[in-house]
């Protein structure tokens, strides 16, 4: 076995564990962008709601307004039982009939309001089935994403003992080196492209670091990048 074989194969589970931790990251913020899928057709739900309110409360106040004005009227009709002269009568009369004619007002204005009301439970309705078609295609989604995580973190964890494994049949003062570097760059190990050129910052080597390359005694390290370099 040469000095870079267990190198590169950590370097390849370094990899692997690189990509798990990155998709386990990621997959919250992509829970969260599936569930803001969601906002349009809740917004709409929630206006369709304060119209639907809205118009039955306008209903609720015109006839509010007209059982009002006939209480009004019950009240006069008993007041005018009490008085004593015709011109007393009659000037409630007028008045009454004034009180009529804003009752039907106030009732042509409630059916008109009335009117409003079946368009709004419509409107209500279909803002509710278009949420709901939503919410089982984001439910959906969520249970997949939530199932690729749980499989994600089992992967991880078997990835991370691979690597303490190969860990332990590395000679220290390599994976010393390697982690530093790990820890600086990625990746840490990169090929001697035709020879002469580091695969990582793709500077020319000399012959010198060409040659040491292909003896494959040591770690020889990119003159510019410090990356450890290993012939194809």
């Amino acid at each position: 076995m040469t000095v870079m074989q267990p190198l590169l194969a950590l370097q390849e589970t370094d990899a692997r564990i690189r990509a798990l931790q990155q998709e386990i990251h990621d997959i919250p913020l992509r829970k969260d962008q599936e569930t803001g899928r969601l906002k349009g057709a809740q917004e709409a739900l929630a206006g369709a709601q304060t119209a639907l309110r809205t118009a039955l409360a306008n209903v609720a106040a015109a006839e509010g307004e007209v059982n009002d004005r006939r209480e009004r009227i019950t009240r006069l009709r008993q007041q005018q039982s009490t008085l004593k002269t015709n011109r007393e009568f009659q000037a409630i009369n007028l008045e009454i009939t004034a009180i009529e004619t804003q009752i039907e007002a106030c009732e042509m204005r409630q059916m008109a309001l009335m009117d409003e009301v079946n368009p709004a439970r419509a409107r209500l309705a279909e803002c509710e089935q278009k949420l709901q078609g939503e919410q089982a295609v984001v439910d959906g989604y969520l249970k997949d994403l939530n199932a690729r995580l749980a499989e994600a973190q089992a992967e991880l964890a078997k990835a991370e003992k691979t690597r303490h494994e190969l860990a332990q049949g590395i000679d220290p003062r390599f994976l010393l080196h390697y982690g530093r570097l790990l820890a600086k760059r990625w990746p840490p190990l990169v090929p001697l492209e035709g020879g002469t050129v580091c695969g990582g910052c793709h500077l020319t080597q000399p012959p010198s670091i060409g040659h040491m390359v292909r003896r494959n005694a040591g770690l020889v390290a990119c003159q510019m990048c410090g990356r450890i370099l290993y012939k194809v």
